[in-house]
């Protein structure tokens, strides 16, 4: 079948973009804080024990995220002056609220990710998911003290559904489909698709790839150029995805500490979160919803 969720644009054929303070390239850190259940296999590390349940080795790697690397994330952050934008497995709510408590200290922005990265978004009935993705937002705006917007599904899953369902939530844009420098309008109303990647991404370079952290600053640092580059006529995105139990080990941490310093010293860089992203798309091209409640509106 067709994919009938957006349509083909080719960038080269839009009207310029234009990114607050003149900026060039509008970048975000996509930080993916998730919980995993110790019964079914998930990311792993060694393939070897990945079907066991339980398997200490991956769990454990897995689960050195929430217990080290976030802390070590969030004290490189700070020191660039980086809020995240947080892709919040709901669970983790329950289950780690410290880390709740840390980003709602710093502003974070928070984006529902399923209820954990075990269970992907699929196979579900329309009423199914519709319960399943309202109780997962409420869960989060409760913990959190705000609605979140943006949407990215565990492992970027979603059924034909999920946009149309968190248009009824009051969530005006997902990361799931990573096609594109710019923010997009969906073919769903009030729905926008904002950048996010697969190859930007510390999980595909550190594991799929066996990427040294010196590579990892010089890719980081290439991306930026190009996209600079690029963008002297209309603005970019640059999504940098991080997860903590990848990039918050302790031989990789001071590479990702190079990296940000490098984004952050660049000329014509807007540092900002997925929601400013699609709150300033949404605006600029005339995109906001009037037919969405206030709760529900940008602010």
């Amino acid at each position: 079948m067709d994919n009938e969720l957006f349509d083909y644009s080719p960038i080269v054929d839009r009207a310029p973009l234009h990114w607050p303070g003149g900026a060039r390239v509008a970048f975000y850190v996509g930080l993916n804080v998730e919980h995993y259940q110790v019964d079914r296999p998930s990311t792993s590390i060694f393939s070897g024990t990945a079907g066991l349940a339980p398997d200490p080795l991956n769990y454990g790697w897995r689960d050195y995220g929430p217990r080290v690397g976030i802390w070590r994330v969030i004290e490189v952050l700070d020191r660039h002056g980086l809020r995240a934008s947080v892709l919040l497995n709901s669970e983790v709510a329950e289950r780690n609220p410290q880390i709740i408590a840390a980003g709602v200290l710093r502003n974070w922005a928070w984006l529902a990710h399923g209820k954990n990265n075990s269970i992907f978004q699929a196979d579900m009935s329309v009423d199914e998911e519709r319960a399943y993705l309202a109780d997962l937002v409420a869960t989060i705006e409760r913990a959190t003290g705000r609605r979140p917007r943006g949407w990215m599904g565990p492992a970027l899953t979603e059924t034909f559904h999920t946009p149309r369902l968190l248009a009824e939530l009051g969530l005006n844009y997902v990361l799931d489909w990573t096609n594109d420098d710019q923010p997009y309008r969906l073919n769903v109303p009030g729905v926008l698709s904002v950048p996010y990647s697969v190859e930007l991404n510390d999980n595909t370079l550190f594991l799929g790839k066996a990427t040294s952290g010196p590579d990892f600053v010089r890719i980081v640092e290439d991306q930026l150029d190009q996209l600079y580059a690029e963008s002297a006529d209309s603005g970019r995105v640059m999504a940098l995805a991080l997860h903590p139990f990848v990039i918050g080990q302790a031989f990789r941490i001071k590479y990702l500490d190079q990296a940000l310093d490098a984004v952050a010293n660049h000329p014509g860089v807007w540092l900002t979160t997925s929601d400013e992203i699609a709150e300033h798309y949404a605006g600029a091209s005339g995109l906001a919803e009037s037919t969405r409640s206030d709760d529900h509106q940008f602010s």
